[in-house]
């Protein structure tokens, strides 16, 4: 295989050595800096101190898609060795060891794509499989997988089943691009634009360590800080009841749920372990579970409507409960409501924690802050009268419970179709935002689509001329 590359690539002089690992970005910005900054610029688009007094054509600006966009790896490692002709631009084959031209290659090609190495990758990757069928030409197919072999290595360690699909659809593409007919070539090019859009996921999808931490913080400080409410207001119903003695059910209560919620954590945990051939599977259906119930609850949030109906219904469970005189039915009143809110915590962060993978260190730090968080409103609100603003409070987190259930609507497609269970057809020149959830494909956009068309409804359902506030409701908000 090597030799054939080397061949198809212009002789051993331009390609050898091959590099023994991925190129590095960190050394070729180095490289770029003392050999080439001077004339292209410091962000590459050519308008270095040296620019302007250099004969010929002025530096090319790399950092143009339209320009280096057809460029592979290879090509501009080739550029960089030999040099332009009719250009000031030197050849440096003797200059740069064969390492140092592999990074500063890999450097200027990321430079198109915001300094990602990995996008700039499979970009190429997709480019050259296009120009390869469209040109029919076996070396440019040589061309696209010795790029697609930059990421292999990481693609394999995290899904060697893919990994060998995709290496068997590029043996497809370098033997057929030459004779296959145009269906042929339509399979050929479908097969290999899923197969990397799935690879793309999987090796590029990491959110930011600050977005995993601030999600992680906002949902426990969401959860928790609703169930305080529940709590504060059964205890207020006892209060105003005239049993303020059987405030300490309504605590043990609180406190089964609490651990009721942990026990279910460490349930899921398990049941994920004992089918781990199904785990991609049914992480993404927690995904999708978890984004439902986030939209829900985001809407919840504004309307106060089902507030009111699940106080209500909590209310008349404790005065059936008070009538009883039983202390065990007051706290089973606690738990139910409380348990309601520790499930779907639960729900939230193992989608949370899915969507991490590697960085959950991040998702637990957020969980530590909201903890601190939530115990210093609770001794505001109760040792030093602190009265919250409801409104602008659950209307900033229910905002950012919808911003998790488009994200996680969009991650749980993705789950579902690296478990190849619903299909994957990719959208070209459709946005890939990882950070949002958006992926280039017709399935996962069209469910995120209805959630924003869910989510305009449900603001203008919001908006519509409001009924006074139940008694029930009241009771919550008052309470604190």
């Amino acid at each position: 295989m090597v030799a054939s590359i080397t061949a198809a690539a212009g002789g051993p002089r331009v390609i050898e050595p091959l590099p023994a690992r991925p190129p590095s970005l960190k050394r070729g910005a180095v490289v770029f800096r003392e050999r080439c900054a001077a004339c292209h610029g410091e962000s590459g688009r050519g308008d270095g101190p040296k620019a302007k007094t250099l004969k010929g054509p002025p530096p090319a600006n790399l950092a143009d898609r339209t320009l280096m966009g057809d460029m592979s790896l290879l090509d501009i490692f080739r550029r960089i060795a030999i040099g332009t002709p009719g250009t000031a631009m030197p050849e440096f084959a003797e200059d740069l060891t064969a390492e140092d031209r592999w990074a500063v290659a890999a450097y200027v090609q990321a430079m198109q794509y915001g300094g990602s190495a990995t996008a700039a990758v499979f970009a190429a990757v997709r480019r050259q499989i296009d120009s390869a069928l469209s040109k029919r030409s076996d070396q440019i197919a040589v061309d696209a997988y010795m790029t697609f072999e930059q990421v292999e290595t990481s693609i394999r360690a995290k899904n060697a089943g893919l990994a060998s699909e995709l290496e068997g659809n590029f043996a497809w593409l370098r033997t057929r691009a030459v004779k296959a007919d145009q269906e042929e070539r339509n399979t050929i090019r479908e097969r290999l634009l899923a197969g990397l859009e799935r690879a793309e996921r999987v090796v590029a999808d990491r959110p930011s360590a600050a977005s995993l931490f601030v999600n992680s913080f906002f949902l426990l400080i969401r959860e928790g800080f609703e169930a305080i409410l529940i709590v504060a207001a059964l205890m207020t119903f006892l209060a105003k009841a005239g049993a303020p003695e059987r405030r300490r059910d309504v605590a043990r209560g609180a406190w089964l749920a609490v651990a009721a919620s942990l026990l279910t954590w460490v349930l899921v945990e398990l049941l994920l372990q004992v089918t781990p051939g199904q785990r991609e599977t049914m992480e993404g259906v927690t995904m999708l579970l978890a984004a439902a119930v986030l939209f829900y609850v985001s809407y919840w949030l504004l309307s106060k409507i089902e507030a009111a109906k699940w106080t209500a219904f909590v209310h008349g469970k404790m005065r059936s409960a008070l009538s009883s005189g039983s202390g065990a039915a007051l706290s089973a009143v606690a738990f139910l409501a409380v348990y309601r809110e520790g499930f779907e915590t639960i729900l939230f962060y193992k989608a949370l924690f899915t969507s991490a993978g590697a960085s959950g260190v991040s998702v637990v730090a957020g969980i530590a802050a909201g903890v601190v968080g939530l115990v210093a409103i609770y001794f505001l609100i109760n040792q030093l009268g602190l009265r919250v603003a409801m409104k602008p409070f659950f209307a900033v987190t229910g905002a950012m419970l919808y911003y998790m259930a488009f994200v996680f609507a969009g991650k749980g497609i993705a789950e579902l179709q690296g478990a190849q269970l619903i299909p994957l057809t990719v959208i070209e020149g459709a946005p890939r935002v990882p950070v949002l959830g958006i992926y280039p494909t017709l399935e996962s956009l069209l469910v995120q689509g209805l959630l924003l068309a869910l989510a305009l409804a449900a603001a203008v359902w919001a908006m519509r001329p409001k009924v006074k506030a139940s008694g029930a409701e009241g009771d919550l908000l008052r309470s604190q």
